[in-house]
């Protein structure tokens, strides 16, 4: 089966192998005539991201990039980005990347002409009213991982500087115009990384499927997402030059990320204050975290993870599914324990009230105290 296809669920995606020739096209579609494009550090001299900077420049769009994005971006690397923006007198943005260049790219294009620091769009009730949506710039969207699923996301990951806190940006203009999904590009990712960004996808499923909150369109997204991620993760981090792999793998990191529209949980509560205090790969943390949420889980989860075991041809139910789960990471290299990752219990109190803050905790099945939060963070560390 030929794995290529024009999608407009949840926005317009352009999906196969070499579509990426398509981005001058998309630029027009999207009405971008001077487009920015944005990148992190690590892809800036890529021949991908080369590559694309050609295209770009062949159709008359220029070649600008912006790369100075930090694995965990920052309200620094926007106002950076902004300047970059306005100086130029671009009309667009191209995100290129992960989740970090994706999360900055949109924020760029998002706060380039409010008048408000980012911090009063926080995702806080109705904050994203106070943003002036006719001067949002479009967005392309052009995932180089398979993890974050940010490609198709109303909302972005900022790390305050100061407080070191992740707070999440949300506005519905925020979602890419066009999103070009080519699995080639992700060929190049180093096993680790392959690891850690598809182990996300899977969280963004599990956490989606353990949600209390109703909504069946997601569930569903959810357990194939999961299907996908066990048949395929495995086969991209053997070889990398897996396209097949590759393909279902970027299919999979956006079905997390849609299906997480129902709501995420302890899992990213914890990961998101140790990324930001302790510079973490956002993924593998995420991996690291799963089993014990799981077990502190077990009360409200039990009965529909033993649905998703047999769906995925698990034996055993929910306790089948946990030991999958470890196994799973096991074969990959992931840390048992967040110590692996240079994780102290020194600022435990500091993390539990961060973690009780993240807008995550509203979407775990076991409500979240100190007590118990603090204690998950004793058995992870």
């Amino acid at each position: 089966m030929e794995l290529i296809g024009n999608f407009s669920y949840p926005t317009s995606i352009r999906f196969g192998e070499g579509r990426i020739a398509e981005i001058a096209d998309a630029c027009a579609a999207a009405g971008i005539g001077r487009p920015l494009l944005v990148t992190d550090k690590g892809l800036a001299n890529l021949d991908i991201t080369t590559y694309t900077l050609d295209l770009m420049e062949a159709a008359g769009l220029g070649r600008a990039m912006f790369c100075d994005v930090d694995p965990n971006p920052n309200e620094k690397n926007l106002d950076a980005g902004i300047i970059a923006f306005r100086s130029g007198g671009h009309d667009g943005v191209i995100a290129f990347g992960g989740g970090s260049a994706l999360d900055l790219g949109k924020m760029i294009a998002f706060q380039s002409g409010q008048t408000r620091p980012i911090w009063d769009f926080e995702d806080v009730g109705d904050w994203w009213t106070r943003a002036n949506p006719n001067v949002i710039a479009p967005i392309i969207a052009v995932p180089t991982t398979a993890g974050t699923g940010s490609e198709v996301g109303r909302a972005s990951v900022i790390t305050d500087s100061v407080t070191h806190v992740k707070k999440i940006i949300f506005h519905p203009k925020v979602l890419p115009s066009i999103v070009i999904c080519d699995p080639v590009l992700t060929v190049g990712m180093p096993q680790f990384f392959t690891a850690g960004t598809g182990l996300d996808a899977f969280a963004h499923c599990v956490e989606a499927y353990s949600s209390p909150h109703y909504h069946p369109m997601s569930q569903g997204i959810a357990l194939e997402g999961m299907r996908l991620v066990k048949d395929y993760l495995p086969r991209a981090y053997a070889d990398g030059g897996d396209l097949e792999a590759r393909a279902h793998m970027m299919s999979a990191a956006m079905m997390g990320a849609t299906a997480f529209q129902k709501g995420l949980g302890a899992i990213h509560a914890l990961s998101h204050p140790i990324g930001a205090v302790y510079n973490t790969h956002h993924g593998t943390t995420n991996a690291v975290c799963m089993p014990e949420v799981l077990k502190f889980n077990a009360p409200e989860i039990r009965e529909r993870f033993g649905l998703v075991a047999n769906y995925l041809g698990i034996s055993g139910g929910f306790d089948g599914f946990c030991g999958f789960v470890q196994e799973f990471n096991d074969s990959m290299n992931i840390p048992h324990k967040l110590s692996e990752l240079g994780v102290g219990t020194d600022r435990l109190d500091e993390l539990t009230q961060m973690a009780l803050k993240d807008p995550s905790v509203g979407g775990n099945p076991v409500a979240m105290t100190t007590e118990n939060t603090k204690a998950l963070f004793e058995a992870i560390i």
